[in-house]
This record gives structure tokens, C-alpha cells and sequence, in this order.
């Protein structure tokens, strides 16, 4: 950190960039702080004791880098920032599998996973590209007395299909200990046994896409910078197996995450990376990636781009299913979500509505988490729109599941739901439903 009084010309360099005043960056922290439970109250005198040459808390540090970052669009390293006075190495990371080791550990131990928890989703992270990651695994330590074949592969694929199958289920706040543990104390060291070329890869892409789950279920408990740095190690493992289905996938994942943050421009472009890294893919997969993007491109108000991205996952999906059902992988229903969220997005709220009517007929039965999700918005929606009685229903059909569900996201739209009905309880109907979910308000 800065031991000095010097004025801090770089920080200052900085502020003229992205047009702020002291008072300006001092708000931004302050409301960025808030994603992380820290209330800070920086005003324009603090900000000046900074370009003075003093460092913000250490705590706070780290949020005052991301609210420069998300306002130039580019990381910030303290050292660019002007708080730290040499470039130290203290931050970069660690060998794949020692990264992945620390990763897992942390999140396995509850004493210890406030570290990972309090820490800040970047919008303004570098995405490592597929030609940097492909081919480049370092050459690791291996144990001479462990060797690892095939059906160390597969149990490693099906280990990651059963706790998929228990989030679909129950959500991540129930299965990620387990997937963490898995990967500390079984993949990391078959990632370190001795294997032929073809294992090796093939290990390497079931290791990625079990870190690809993980980060999935860190993002459904609301742990977002958690998720990213689950992603971010799944794009390694990925690249360095020459799995671009995993690659594509996480940071389609990564693009999810950030429409759901809220940050358009962010998913866009992780949303496109997605798409352009992945140029042979077949239909089903086609769709996968278009709806998303369709998503992503909507969020900003981009319509002819929502639409024409929305109508590729269409047209794509219809030669899907022309030739195969695909349980458990990109289907109708995913697709009907999709447009419902580009219809809402661009002002279709009836369309909207419409469309995740569809999406819930539509939906196969396993997966509960999504169930509770998508008909408590469904609901959401309809309230809006002024068809209470209706939005009161669906919410029933909500609470039905809801208590067996262990996931942040659903328990985000439990939280809507009492907000939304509190002021209607002049209505029986909205009385009834409030007065059922009450019980299960400290769950959530």
C-alpha cells in the first residue's frame, strides 16, 4: 500500500477519464459497497484525502477498484489506481490445480467461506480468450505412485450428473458443499496422477464442467463473485482440454449471471464471446447460445438485435427437435423463457406473460428450482399487470415447492412476493396467500 503523502496522480488521471468529481466517485463507492453489506459513507472529502495520497480502508479497497473498473470498462489493479506503489505479486494466481485446491478448501470450510463471500462480482473482468487457454496446460507434478484411466473419467462425469440432477432439484445452497469437496479431495488429485495423453484431456474437460456446475450453483445461492472465480477456472480447465462445448457454456453461464446482475452490456459481450467461440455447433447448441443473446441484447434495449438473435434460437431449435428430444439439455421451454424475458424486456408484457405461460407448460418436471423461480416472476408479471387473482394463484403454485428449494434466487423471488401482495390485503384472495407465506418468511 502507499506509505507516502505524494498526491496520487494516477487516481486523478483516472477520475478525468470517466468525467467524475470527488463527490461522484464518492457515491459510486458507496452504492457498489452496498452489493457486499459494507455501508460506506465516503463523500468528496474523502476521495480528496485519497488523490492526496492516502489509501482507502483495506476492506474497502477492493469496491473502490470495481466502481473505477465498471465506469472505464477495463480492470483496475490498485497499483494502476495509484494505491499501491509497486506492482507485487501477491494477487496473481496459482498453478490450475493449486488454484482450484485453495478455491474448493475455502468454500468447503463454513468458518472460512465469509473470505469468498464478501468479495465483489466484476463486470469488468478479463475473459481469457480460447486461443490464449488452448493447449497450454502447465506441466505439473504428477504422483508416480497414482495413475488414472478411463473409469476414473467417467466416475468424475457422473459424480457432476448427480449433483446437477440434486440442484435441478433442491438448488445450490443444498449441493455446492458436496461439489466442492468432490473437487478438493477427488479431482485435484486425479488432475495430479499419471495418465496418457487422452485421458489427461478427457479429465481435464470433466473437471471443468464440474467447476462450470459449481459456480452455477455459487451464482443460484447469490454468491456472485464466487461464481466468477468458479467460471473462471472452468474456462481454464476447458481451454487447456480443448473442450470448446465447456468453454462456450461457461461463458454463456457468465453472460446468465450478468443479465441477472443487471448488467447488459456485460452479458452482451460474454453472451457474443459465447457464440463466436463456438462456430461448428449444432442446432440444439445454436439455440442454446441465440437465446441467450437474444437476453443479453434485449437488456439493452437493442430490439432489432433481441429480435434477430431470438428468431436464430427459434429457427434452430426446430431442427433440434426435428431430429432428436434432448432431456436435460437446451429445450422448448428454455427457449419460451427466453423470449418471455426479450418480450418484457422490450415492453411486451402480455406477449411476455404469454410466452412463460408456455415455458411452465412446457417444463419438464425435475426441475422444481426453476418451477418455483419462473412462476413466482410469472406472477410477478401478472400483478404488474393487473390480474391479481391470477398472480395469487401462481404464487400457490410457488409456495407449493418453495419450502423443499434451497436456492437464493427463489428465496429472491419469496422476498418479491410478500413485498408485491403486502399492500393488497384488502383482497381475500391476496390475504390468503400472504397469510400462508408468512410462516416461511424467516426461511428466506
Amino acid at each position: 500500500m502507499r506509505t507516502g503523502r505524494e498526491p496520487n496522480r494516477k487516481l486523478a488521471s483516472l477520475m478525468v477519464e470517466a468525467a467524475w468529481g470527488n463527490g461522484e466517485l464518492a457515491r459510486a463507492v458507496n452504492r457498489v459497497g452496498t452489493e457486499v453489506g459494507q455501508r460506506l459513507k465516503y463523500d468528496a472529502s474523502a476521495v480528496s484525502h485519497w488523490l492526496g495520497g492516502t489509501s482507502p480502508a483495506a476492506k474497502s479497497l477492493p469496491v473502490v477498484l470495481e466502481t473505477l473498473a465498471r465506469k472505464l470498462k477495463r480492470p483496475i489493479t490498485a497499483f494502476e489506481a495509484g494505491f499501491r506503489d509497486v506492482l507485487t505479486t501477491a494477487d496473481e494466481p496459482t498453478d490450475t490445480v493449486s488454484g482450484l485446491v485453495d478455491l474448493g478448501s475455502l468454500d468447503m470450510d463454513p468458518s472460512r467461506r465469509g473470505v469468498l463471500t464478501a468479495s465483489l462480482y466484476s463486470v469488468a473482468l478479463t475473459i481469457p480468450g480460447w486461443p490464449d487457454l488452448v493447449g497450454r496446460f502447465e506441466k505439473l507434478r504428477t504422483d508416480p505412485h497414482s495413475r488414472i484411466g478411463m473409469a476414473e473419467v467417467q466416475s468424475v462425469v457422473a459424480m457432476t450428473e448427480r449433483i446437477s440432477d440434486l440442484d435441478d432439484q433442491f438448488g445450490g445452497r443444498m449441493a455446492r458443499p458436496m461439489a466442492a469437496s468432490f473437487l478438493v479431495n477427488t479431482i485435484a488429485p486425479y488432475l495430479q496422477a499419471e495418465a496418457t495423453e487422452g485421458v489427461r484431456e478427457a479429465m481435464l474437460s470433466a473437471a471443468a464442467d464440474h467447476c462450470y456446475l459449481t459456480g452455477y450453483m455459487a451464482m443460484d445461492e447469490r454468491h456472485d463473485a464466487l461464481a466468477q472465480r468458479y467460471y473462471l477456472k472452468a474456462l481454464e480447465l476447458a481451454g487447456h482440454a480443448g473442450d470448446h462445448l465447456t468453454y462456450c457454456t461457461t461463458l454463456r453461464g457468465m453472460s446468465v449471471q450478468a443479465v441477472d446482475l443487471g448488467h447488459g452490456s456485460a452479458a452482451t459481450r460474454l453472451a457474443d464471446a459465447a457464440s463466436a467461440a463456438s462456430p461448428q455447433a449444432g442446432p440444439r447448441m445454436r439455440a442454446f447460445l441465440a437465446g441467450q443473446q437474444a437476453h443479453a441484447t434485449a437488456r439493452t434495449g437493442d430490439r432489432a438485435g433481441a429480435l434477430y438473435h431470438l428468431r436464430i434460437a427459434e429457427v434452430a431449435m426446430e431442427q433440434a427437435e426435428s431430429k432428436a428430444k434432448a432431456f436435460g439439455s437446451y429445450d422448448p421451454s428454455s427457449l419460451a423463457y427466453h423470449e418471455a424475458k426479450v418480450r418484457w424486456e422490450l415492453g411486451d408484457k402480455i406477449g411476455a406473460i404469454s410466452a412463460m405461460e408456455a415455458s411452465d407448460r412446457l417444463r419438464y418436471s425435475v426441475y422444481v428450482r426453476n418451477r418455483v423461480r419462473m412462476t413466482g416472476m410469472l406472477a410477478e408479471w401478472k400483478l404488474q399487470a393487473g390480474r391479481l387473482e391470477e398472480a395469487c394463484a401462481d404464487w400457490h403454485r410457488a409456495l407449493d415447492d418453495y419450502p423443499a428449494v434451497q436456492s437464493g434466487r427463489a428465496d429472491d423471488r419469496f422476498r418479491s412476493m410478500m413485498a408485491m401482495i403486502r399492500p393488497y390485503q384488502g383482497n381475500r384472495y391476496a390475504r390468503d396467500l400472504y397469510d400462508r407465506a408468512r410462516p416461511m418468511a424467516k426461511a428466506a
